[in-house]
């Protein structure tokens, strides 16, 4: 009979439950969790807290559903029939170039916009006709949209202050939201007196204060130098992790997105072509658009099949080397070279007549690279690198467009 009794701190701290001392220095792998009486610890089995985790999380709605979300302005489908789910937690991001439906999409989720047909959930409520300022959702821009006559402490906490918190709670959450974003002792500095980054931190606090369900977040990091860029990536997954919060990102940018999120959608022209996490999305895209879209992509076909092969899998041999066995080999003549700081790309005309792109990590000296232009060589491959495009898929948007 598993046990259930409630035991003192001491108890936990001895990592041993009353009624079973005896045994368990065998079973050194019961961990400990709070019970709903705080003046108490209870004594769980890991397997049997994996359980309880796993039925709560099926029993939680998603942070988001959307059910043939469609939207059109005018003649132009902006939106074409989006299903998508987003799970509590995570950071997600809806990835394409302009004009693919990404930002209409976020602006439907927030409420900036209603679609023509379709449903939209939060928390598994059907918010599809609910205004913006009654879903529980905060939007974070590009332009920060700061007030500049305030201070960066009255800008995190006005959204508290219009829902009527108490003011010591106030301050209270607007310290937390500072310590958050690391912006502790600048809030009485008003948004002018700070950097692009600490202003996009601020509207981050701003945003996050307010513990929506999910937030928002329109490609704002677009405005940044690429240094500062790359390096707030970094601080909003920190800060995601760190609160919890729901982030659905949107963004052109195929980096940030690989860089930031636990699961990505694709879109183009109004649909959705893939959604995975990044290493799936990047390693084995469904269709030619994401290995377009995604990266360098080399796209062969062989015997009536299309397959996608990265830059990175690629070998390149030189007379005299021997490639592995079972590798995919094909002769051709490195057309030009591209030097890139890191890594150089060489772009490879096959006998067959395909254009391939290898890459190569600079570990030569200096030049050394420049050298192979007009060069034959072999470019070797192993099969599981490659990744067979969903022909079914592009043959159905091909109906559907017509």
């Amino acid at each position: 009979m598993r046990c259930r009794t409630a035991v003192t701190r001491e108890a936990v701290t001895a990592r041993t439950c009353p009624c079973t001392r005896s045994r368990t220095t065998r079973r050194s792998s019961t961990s400990w969790r709070p019970s709903t009486d705080r003046e108490h610890l209870v004594a769980v089995h890991p397997k049997e807290a994996r359980r309880a985790a796993s039925a709560r999380s099926a029993l939680r709605p998603p942070a988001l559903r959307l059910d043939g979300v469609r939207k059109s302005y005018g003649h132009v489908l902006a939106v074409a029939g989006v299903d998508l789910t987003v799970e509590v937690g995570e950071f997600f991001t809806l990835l394409g170039p302009s004009g693919s439906g990404k930002t209409t999409l976020l602006r439907l989720i927030a409420g900036f916009e209603s679609p023509d047909a379709g449903r939209i959930e939060l928390a598994g409520h059907d918010v599809t006709s609910t205004p913006p300022h009654l879903r529980q959702t905060n939007t974070v821009f590009q332009d920060y949209a700061l007030f500049p006559h305030m201070t960066v402490g009255e800008n995190i906490g006005y959204g508290l202050r219009v829902k009527g918190i108490a003011k010591a709670e106030r301050r209270e959450r607007v310290e937390r939201a500072l310590n958050m974003v690391r912006l502790s002792g600048l809030e009485r500095r008003k948004p002018n007196q700070l950097s692009g980054g600490q202003r996009q931190r601020v509207a981050l606090a701003r945003a996050v204060v307010n513990e929506p369900e999910v937030l928002l977040l329109d490609e704002p990091l677009g405005a940044l130098d690429l240094k500062l860029r790359q390096e707030m990536q970094l601080e909003l997954k920190r800060i995601q992790k760190k609160v919890g919060i729901t982030f659905v990102y949107v963004t052109h940018d195929q980096e940030e997105a690989l860089t930031m999120s636990d699961r990505m959608a694709v879109l183009s022209n109004g649909k959705i072509e893939q959604v995975g996490p990044p290493d799936e999305v990047y390693e084995r895209p469904a269709t030619e658009f994401v290995a377009g879209f995604i990266g360098i992509s080399n796209v062969l076909e062989r015997d009536g099949v299309r397959f996608v092969i990265r830059p990175e899998k690629l070998r390149m041999l030189e007379e005299g080397q021997e490639a592995q066995r079972g590798m995919n080999v094909e002769p051709g003549t490195v057309e030009q070279v591209v030097y890139v700081g890191m890594s150089t790309r060489y772009i490879v005309r096959l006998d067959r007549g395909d254009q391939l792109v290898a890459v190569r990590q600079n570990m030569d000296a200096p030049g050394q690279a420049l050298r192979y232009e007009g060069r034959r060589v072999r470019l070797a491959w192993v099969p599981g690198h490659t990744y067979v495009l969903d022909h079914q898929r592009a043959r159905s948007d091909a109906a559907a467009g017509d």
